[in-house]
């Protein structure tokens, strides 16, 4: 068993981290105190084809696998969590929503735009009161004609400021159980969609996230993705993968945080020497670079699983709980080996601990993902 990444692998991570360090390094930490990157880096990363590394040629994507997926996300987010995340949300959400259920029509109409990066795509599940809990939700969708009409509001929603596809869940039959549920498109300039002021949040922060609002938007009969009322069985698809895909980001910043304390521990001294020296730094940095190599042995199982179309809710489960907990333990270690200089804003280490801890919430929570690995464990 080999454990190398094969050629083609390995020549995609290595362009993607030139990418990264001539495009994002330079930069990431004014995104993050700006909260924001420029809308110039969507286009950018729609030319290498990053934006659409999933979708399939024919509709202007790079036909990746999740695994080149998995690559590309850790690479971007070893130096930029929000870019990373903006490029998971429109990748494994949004346009992964509209592969497994859009029609040919919808994916001619909608993926080319998306896969080039003349827009970023949306994702619009979770609600004010609806987190964990999505089947909960409570925006509706009322059939009128040839037409649906959406009202409610969607919380925490990636890319949803400079989205200009949304892929949004409401229910269109309140009494229906479990096909309650349906999904549309719908377009930014649709009138009734309105975004609110980006969240400050602790992490993450150059990826905007919004409130989007949904007031009587009318939107075509046409825009229902797959059948009314099976729009919850995608979701669950959807998240089932994402959950792969966003560990990605978590091994990029364990990765960053590692070679960061790394480097500082090589060039820091203290009592005539250089920290890496001491045991207590040596034993830190080695717990540290285990866990990293753990956590990516994880996602290449589970990113593999998925290539092979062996989807296992134990593996995908178990590597999102072990890597986004790995990842926060990891950049919190970082930060103690930096000292006082971790705690400052002036270092990545502290961004990376910031954009971490998102990976645990987010996707399914690290308490739901212990829920679904027990029960597949049938205890």
């Amino acid at each position: 068993m080999d454990f190398t990444l094969p050629e083609e692998l390995a020549l995609l991570r290595d362009s993607v981290r030139g990418f990264a360090k001539e495009h994002i390094e330079p930069h990431a930490q004014e995104w993050d105190r700006q909260s924001s990157f420029p809308d110039s880096m969507i286009k950018l990363l729609g030319e290498q084809g990053y934006m659409g590394i999933m979708i399939p040629e024919e509709y202007g994507g790079a036909a990746g696998t999740y695994m080149m997926f998995a690559i590309v996300l850790e690479e971007i987010a070893r130096y930029d969590g929000g870019l990373a995340l903006a490029v998971e949300a429109h990748n494994g959400l949004c346009c992964q929503h509209i592969m497994l259920a859009g029609n040919e029509d919808q994916k001619k109409k909608y993926l080319p735009s998306l896969a080039a990066g003349d827009q970023i795509g949306s994702w619009c599940l979770s609600e004010p009161d609806s987190g964990s809990d999505a089947a909960g939700m409570k925006t509706r969708a009322v059939r009128d004609g040839d037409a649906y009409v959406l009202n409610g509001s969607k919380q925490f929603i990636t890319n949803g400021d400079r989205a200009g596809t949304y892929v949004v869940t409401a229910v269109t039959d309140p009494e229906g159980g479990k096909n309650r549920i349906s999904a549309f498109v719908v377009e930014r300039d649709t009138p009734g969609l309105s975004v609110g002021k980006r969240e400050e949040k602790l992490g993450m922060r150059s990826s905007d996230t919004v409130v989007v609002q949904l007031q009587d938007v009318r939107v075509p009969a046409e825009n229902l993705l797959g059948e009314e009322g099976k729009g919850f069985d995608t979701v669950k698809k959807v998240l089932q993968r994402g959950r792969v895909m966003v560990s990605a980001l978590s091994i990029g910043f364990a990765r960053g945080a590692l070679e960061e304390a790394a480097g500082y521990a090589r060039e820091r001294k203290a009592f005539g020497k250089p920290i890496a020296d001491f045991q207590m730094i040596q034993a830190k940095l080695a717990d540290m670079a285990a866990n990293y190599e753990a956590g990516r042995m994880l996602l290449w199982k589970a990113a593999t699983s998925l290539d092979n179309g062996a989807y296992s809710q134990y593996v995908a489960a178990t590597a999102k709980l072990f890597i986004s907990e790995m990842a926060t333990k990891v950049c919190m270690d970082a930060i103690q080996v930096l000292g006082g200089y971790g705690y400052l804003r002036d270092y990545n280490v502290e961004r990376y601990m910031r954009d971490a801890k998102l990976v645990e919430i987010g996707e399914g929570t690290s308490e739901i993902m212990r829920i679904l690995i027990a029960k597949s464990l049938e205890v």
